[in-house]
């Protein structure tokens, strides 16, 4: 029987092995190897006692019936005047639409905002499933550069390149997975004039944006001209450890976002109640854990940064924001992919290789901050002192 051809849309060649090293180093790891997973963004925290009560009561008193396709009004009020809290952006509940997870939010903003023939541009690197999202859309996603040497910023040259008449949408992504760089004032504004001036929507994936370090959290949606041509995304899966719970928003034009409840009415026609009473509850009494949490990803990213600092062939760039660090390793010889997989079988450590996000990650590997301070500190043992970089090192004192 026939397929239709969206199904070669949503692989993506991003997609095609990216996850090879972190599902062998699961599979080591639950077969009773000594396995450090540093492979993906999954919080190790639990999701805060007072959240999942809040859950457990909503349950006990039976809302677990339909709901409006866009999210109940409690919550969408809520979120309303969270994001102008966290962004300095007034909108009203309107504007808000919630859904099961910020992934599901970008693919309704997608399918609202381009069709067959438009062109997304994404940044390279960008997070692995962005292009799949694209390609279900029926658009096509194209890359501009963030070089490593530029700190992972927009520059004006490389975003004149990577435009076309087809650019519909930019995506940007900040803190951005997988650097964890932010964006600076200048490159969001960068990227608001080309919006203004050529008519294209921006959308933000700002799912860490309650995680950032040395800096407060910048929205291009405040910059002139912006709020009525950006497209906001974020959820409660980082910032709350709720990956599971699967419940996310986008906030955008009044207009926009009643096309996009639309969709979700014939989609998912609406995210269960006890869930999004809970949801309602983590915004409206925020727990302690909460905070607790942002300080824990901050002193791991002070951890990490200062092993790799000391590593032989390892050049760490910083991260501002997020929950994870790509080292550049191209001192060691090694490819990402290549030493993601000598980490492993060697070591029995889990590290993304950064070529599966783009061209300018490869020779870089992605590490994620969701473990313990004891974890993390005895990985970075087995990739420097004693570990992997030392060797690789030691190898070409060798050969020379």
């Amino acid at each position: 029987m026939r397929h239709a051809s969206i199904i070669h849309r949503i692989g993506g060649d991003k997609g095609t092995g990216a996850w090879a090293v972190h599902s062998e180093a699961k599979a080591r790891r639950a077969a009773g190897e000594d396995v450090i997973v540093l492979s993906i963004g999954e919080p190790d925290f639990e999701t805060p006692p007072s959240i999942a009560e809040a859950a457990v009561a909503a349950l006990r008193e039976g809302r677990t019936r339909y709901t409006a396709a866009g999210g109940i009004d409690e919550l969408r009020e809520q979120i309303a005047i969270e994001h102008a809290r966290i962004t300095g952006q007034t909108v009203d509940p309107g504007q808000v639409v919630v859904l099961p997870g910020a992934q599901c939010a970008l693919y309704a903003a997608l399918m609202m905002l381009t069709e067959v023939g438009d062109e997304v541009l994404c940044c390279d690197p960008c997070y692995i499933t962005y292009e799949a999202t694209v390609g279900a859309s029926g658009a096509r996603m194209t890359s501009m550069p963030l070089k490593p040497e530029n700190g992972f910023q927009v520059q004006a040259d490389d975003l004149a390149a990577a435009l076309t008449p087809a650019t519909r949408a930019i995506l940007v992504n900040s803190p951005h997975n997988p650097t964890g760089s932010v964006l600076s004032t200048a490159s969001l504004e960068i990227l608001a004039e080309v919006c203004r001036e050529r008519d294209i929507w921006l959308i933000s994936d700002e799912v860490y944006a309650s995680l950032v370090f040395d800096q407060p959290h910048l929205a291009p949606a405040v910059l002139p001209g912006m709020g009525d041509r950006t497209v906001t995304i974020s959820s409660f899966s980082k910032s709350h450890a709720m990956t599971g719970w699967r419940l996310g928003w986008a906030v955008a034009p009044r207009d926009v976002a009643g096309h996009m409840e639309e969709l979700a009415s014939c989609m998912l026609y609406g995210s269960p109640e006890f869930i999004q009473q809970a949801a309602l509850h983590a915004l409206r009494e925020p727990p302690p854990e909460v905070e607790a949490m942002a300080d824990a990803y901050r002193r791991r990213r002070d951890l990490v940064c200062a092993a790799l600092a000391s590593m032989p062939g390892v050049r760490c760039h910083v991260p501002h924001g997020g929950m994870y660090v790509m080292p550049d390793i191209r001192g060691t010889g090694l490819d990402g992919v290549d030493f993601a997989w000598q980490l492993l079988r060697e070591e029995g450590v889990g590290v993304q290789p950064g070529e599966p996000f783009g061209s300018q990650a490869a020779g870089h590997v992605r590490i994620s901050f969701a473990s313990s301070e004891a974890e993390l500190a005895e990985a970075c043992e087995r990739i420097g002192d004693r570990g992997i970089a030392v060797r690789v090192e030691q190898r070409h004192r060798v050969a020379d």
